[in-house]
């Protein structure tokens, strides 16, 4: 253990480092360029910019109760470490096996778009390589800084996300420039907002946001922990929120709100392109196809990094091979867990391409969704622990540890409800395959549940190892909580 302190006190994480981290797990220009589009033609046409807002209140309030959880575990283990403080072990379990699943096929279906979206952008400027060699390219450049200390990846992921937020903010600027005011229209948060395929809009916004709650994975190489964790998450969802509401809002002034739906319809993923050679001209789009592809790396990145951090801190716990727990000497990361996701990546790819399926038809869309769909249930479940806190309490104050909370985990819920009766639209095929793959979450949750349960019975130290620090049990300071309720607490079973 004294190992794994010293690795990981070399990596010092500020809090704009993990909101690039974050923030790139969203991929805000992918989002824009591949969500927007569909989100208007089959959503609620102009009023998607509401439903990008309302998901950001949402997620604000998910955020707010997130904050507790954070502070008292310290800002490490995400999901897994917050479940347990207020929801036990079991569900931890449970939620820890989901989020190793979830992140791992969220990266693989970035692997897929990042090869698909490469080729496309370079056979138009006149060089042909396959999909396959875009892919394992993206996935050797991953593994390789997965491999380095997370600043590396956070540096780079920053100078990234300047990029593709910057040319949005370019498009921004040039549409309100042309058209002044009209470019922000009132319709849009009018009866627009609440029109037919709302709650289709709802879920394409509430799936953007995928990733923002990633920061509490890097408490263990943050400066501050609890303060960093806090901040970060934060400030990635204001930052995201406001970004997809103007640049939306933004895409409906320059369409026109009447012609929105039925110009995205038409034209779907190449909208955004339209628009940039439109109003930036032919540099102004080769510019938004080029960092359209570095935008899925940087989000490929992020997501390994989760992937691989998940998968280091239950090994760390007994609930995957230990082998997993290790820590690079020198860098301090967990090199063999994201070793492994590298691993997984190249066999993924070697699956489809030599099954002759389609990267982004079918490894894109199944593994992104199905991915999707576990991190809003893992969302939920963070968000319902935070009341659990309460009820125990070690929680925070009612709006903080109840109200902020509920509010998240019925707007989760909903939007957990809308993706299942959607899915098929979320993932673009009809595949019964595809359509079952959602049943392996509550599969994985029981197998994870009752192992914890078998722990508890047969290896009760182990069990009682589950979620802690550092290998002990929890005993972690409330700094919310009033100061009678400051000395240790310890999560229920």
């Amino acid at each position: 253990m004294s190992q794994l302190r010293s690795s990981t006190s070399r990596t010092h994480l500020s809090t704009w480092h993990i909101v690039f981290v974050i923030v790139a797990a969203a991929a805000p220009l992918s989002a824009m360029v591949g969500t927007v589009p569909l989100a208007f033609a089959v959503g609620n046409g102009p009023g998607v910019p509401a439903a990008f807002a309302f998901a950001g209140l949402t997620l604000l309030c998910f955020a707010v109760g997130y904050a507790v959880s954070a502070r008292r575990t310290g800002g490490s283990g995400g999901f897994y470490t917050s479940i347990a403080d207020g929801l036990g072990r079991p569900a931890a379990v449970a939620g820890g096996f989901i989020a190793v699943l979830s992140y791992n096929a969220a990266t693989i279906g970035l692997v897929g778009a990042q090869g698909y979206f490469t080729r496309l952008v370079l056979a138009s400027h006149g060089y042909h390589v396959s999909w396959e060699v875009c892919a394992l390219a993206g996935v050797a450049l991953v593994a390789v800084l997965g491999h380095r200390e997370i600043t590396l990846s956070a540096r780079l992921l920053a100078l990234l996300m300047i990029g593709e937020t910057g040319v949005l903010l370019a498009l921004d600027i040039a549409v309100l420039v042309r058209h002044g005011a009209s470019a922000l229209p009132a319709a849009s948060f009018g009866h627009q907002a609440t029109g037919p395929g709302l709650g289709v809009a709802m879920m394409f916004a509430f799936v953007s946001f995928i990733g923002f709650e990633s920061a509490a994975l890097y408490g263990g190489e943050a400066r501050n922990p609890r303060r960093n964790v806090v901040r970060a998450t934060y400030a990635a969802v204001v930052l995201i929120s406001v970004f997809y509401t103007l640049t939306s809002w933004l895409a409906v002034g320059a369409v026109g709100a009447r012609n929105v739906r039925a110009t995205a319809g038409a034209q779907l993923g190449d909208l955004f392109f339209v628009l940039a050679g439109d109003y930036l001209g032919t540099a102004g789009r080769t510019v938004l196809e080029v960092l359209l592809c570095t935008s899925l790396f940087a989000a490929t990145l992020a997501l390994h990094s989760a992937a691989n951090r998940y998968a280091h801190v239950l090994a760390t716990d007994g609930l995957l091979p230990t082998a997993l727990s290790a820590r690079h000497p020198r860098h301090g990361s967990p090199h063999r867990a994201s070793t492994l996701q590298s691993a997984l990546n190249l066999v993924a790819v070697a699956v489809f391409a030599a099954a002759g399926l389609d990267p982004y038809a079918d490894m894109t869309t199944s593994m992104l969704g199905l991915g999707t769909l576990g991190i809003i249930v893992l969302q939920a479940a963070a968000a319902l622990s935070v009341v659990g806190l309460l009820r125990r309490g070690g929680g925070a104050g009612v709006w903080q540890g109840l109200v902020a909370p509920l509010l998240a985990f019925a707007g989760l819920t909903a939007t957990v409800w809308l993706v299942l009766g959607n899915y098929s639209l979320l993932t673009g095929t009809d595949s019964a395959v595809v359509g079952a793959l959602p049943w392996t979450l509550p599969a994985l949750a029981l197998l994870g549940a009752g192992y914890a349960w078998w722990l508890r019975t047969n290896r009760a130290d182990t069990y009682r190892r589950l979620a802690g620090r550092d290998g002990g049990e929890r005993t972690v300071p409330v700094e919310a909580a009033p100061a009678a309720a400051q000395a240790s607490v310890t999560r229920p079973d």
